[in-house]
């Protein structure tokens, strides 16, 4: 199957977020059929905060060493496209297609003087169609998946405004629709009810399981940057407990292998 009918198999897609060559390997060697890559993860691997702090050449470095170690598909997570223009953002993702990249995430908000903020939903819309020409013409079938913030950014219809704005970006060339902090059963059945995209949500403490969620016509499970949290935190455990105690003794207990 390619990129695109992973999306619609009888279970949804579940992608290993990774965030360098390490993890990228270890989310082969555990069986998972795609990878992608999680800005925020590799941002704060880098010493950056999120929202595009670091180069678009620090994120292609990066890309470039997984995709030299694994074979799995590889979507890359763009962020706003670390570029002003849709010409400047067109150029930077067929740089990462050239790496064998399959896959985009794309996202409708950016950030502005520390402060998150939803894009204008026409403009980006007609932002997202001028960039998507750019790879229709050359028949290239790199996967855009959209991400919307409504829900991250609590708006105050974000049913209502996500599906308005999935409707905008599937006229302008979208593969599917990603969006994060979506948990409500209701909400996710009534959204992919509502569009003609691939929905792909996103690891929150109260989301339902992986088969309900196909269920509700959920296509894509991403984790974000919550495992590369998870595993940060342990080591900060591991770091203060070696000082604290002043022995390596707590570094091979059983629960550490």
């Amino acid at each position: 199957m390619n990129f695109t009918e992973l999306h619609y198999q009888k279970v949804p897609l579940l992608i290993a977020n990774v965030w360098d060559v390490s993890s990228a390997i270890i989310a082969q060697q555990a069986g998972y059929q795609v990878l992608g890559t999680s800005s925020a993860a590799i941002a704060s691997t880098l010493g950056y905060e999120d929202g595009e702090a670091m180069s678009f050449d620090e994120l292609l470095y990066i890309v470039g060493r997984i995709k030299s170690v694994c074979d799995l598909p590889l979507s890359v997570d763009v962020e706003a496209g670390f570029g002003k223009t849709a010409n400047e953002i067109a150029i930077n993702l067929k740089r990462l297609s050239r790496l064998g990249v399959v896959g985009i995430n794309l996202e409708d908000s950016k950030v502005v003087n520390g402060i998150r903020q939803l894009d204008n939903a026409a403009e980006f819309a007609s932002k997202l169609k001028e960039i998507r020409s750019a790879f229709v013409v050359e028949n290239n079938p790199l996967f855009f998946n959209i991400r919307t913030d409504t829900f991250l950014l609590n708006h105050e219809q974000s049913l209502q405004e996500t599906i308005l704005r999935a409707h905008l970006y599937e006229e302008a060339g979208a593969n599917g629709l990603f969006v994060p902090c979506l948990t409500s059963e209701n909400d996710i059945k009534t959204i992919s009810q509502g569009i003609n995209v691939a929905l792909n949500i996103m690891c929150m403490p109260d989301l339902p399981s992986f088969n309900k969620l196909g269920e509700l016509g959920v296509n894509r499970i991403s984790m974000g940057n919550v495992i590369h949290s998870k595993i940060q935190s342990k080591l900060k455990g591991l770091m203060l407990a070696i000082k604290s105690h002043q022995s390596f003794e707590g570094v091979f207990t059983h629960e550490n292998y």
